[in-house]
């Protein structure tokens, strides 16, 4: 987002922004088009450096050595781009998978080839894509898989078959109705052995508070709502904690991130948000690591 965009974003209200993206969410425009305009991101993973900076956080958070010969991984939310598929490979992957919801991944060869030099010059044998004139022959070169189905592409991978799963700021906008099956869809494809790490953000996407809460739940999950560009689960920091230990997780919680207070008046919450305790209010984000029990 260029500096005006951003001075902008920041002059909008909460809930402008809100009517806002209801509106051009509806609109016949690309993805592509909206990201131009900073609107409707799914992250920065098409920059080569963050990207790798992702990955090699998450490999290392799980223990993973590098290289890590033969390991197969698995990214959830890949979003605009499939860079981390590169990075894999030069980690050692044998096979990697990237699921989503949608097709978002950008298909520009150049980003790949801007990766494949990042890599270069790290001293890492990246996937050899000097050929490569397609989004589909660049997965082809990382012995990927990209998934766009979410959770039916989750239900095609192999039972105990991926070492290390990650995420970065993915799983609160994951459907709260698709959270608990995705979670067992992660259990049942991770090997013994096996770690998931994952960067949750607990903030709003309407300007990074507790707005969402003021909505009650018939409203908020509707489908007109989770199709406008700023869902999140509204899955607090204890529950989803609690689900992960459900479907058989243990779970590690490596780094909490808070507010000193809310941002979002108690008063203006719906039940059962309202009463639930200021500790649990202002955790903003968190990052853990997941391993079977």
């Amino acid at each position: 987002m260029s500096p005006i965009q951003s001075t902008l974003a920041g002059r909008v209200p909460w809930y402008g922004k809100m009517v806002a993206k209801l509106i051009l969410s509806r609109l016949p425009v690309e993805h592509w088009a909206w990201k131009r305009l900073g609107l409707f991101e799914h992250g920065r993973m098409e920059e080569p450096a963050y990207a790798y900076g992702v990955f090699a956080k998450h490999f290392d958070r799980a223990g993973l050595r590098r290289p890590h010969d033969g390991f197969v991984g698995l990214e959830l939310g890949p979003g605009d781009s499939l860079l981390t598929a590169m990075v894999a490979h030069a980690f050692g992957a044998s096979a990697s998978y990237l699921i989503d919801v949608g097709a978002f991944a950008r298909a520009d060869v150049k980003s790949y080839q801007a990766m494949a030099k990042f890599l270069q010059e790290l001293g890492l044998t990246p996937p050899d894509i000097e050929g490569a004139r397609s989004l589909e022959s660049i997965i082809s070169a990382c012995r990927a898989t990209y998934g766009t189905s979410g959770l039916v592409s989750l239900r095609a991978i192999p039972d105990r078959s991926i070492d290390f799963i990650f995420s970065h700021a993915v799983l609160q906008h994951l459907k709260r109705a698709d959270f608990l099956e995705t979670m067992h869809q992660l259990r049942r494809v991770l090997r013994r052995g096996g770690v998931c790490s994952h960067v949750v953000d607990l903030r709003d996407m309407l300007g990074g508070s507790l707005n969402n809460l003021r909505f009650p739940e018939r409203i908020w999950e509707s489908h007109f709502m989770a199709e406008s560009g700023f869902y999140t689960n509204r899955i607090r920091y204890s529950e989803m904690l609690a689900l992960f230990t459900r479907v058989g997780f243990r779970a590690e919680v490596v780094e909490k991130q808070c507010w000193d207070r809310l941002p979002t008046p108690r008063s203006k919450m719906v039940p059962p948000f309202r009463y639930l305790s200021e500790e649990e209010l202002c955790v903003s984000g968190f990052e853990v690591v997941l391993q079977s029990n």
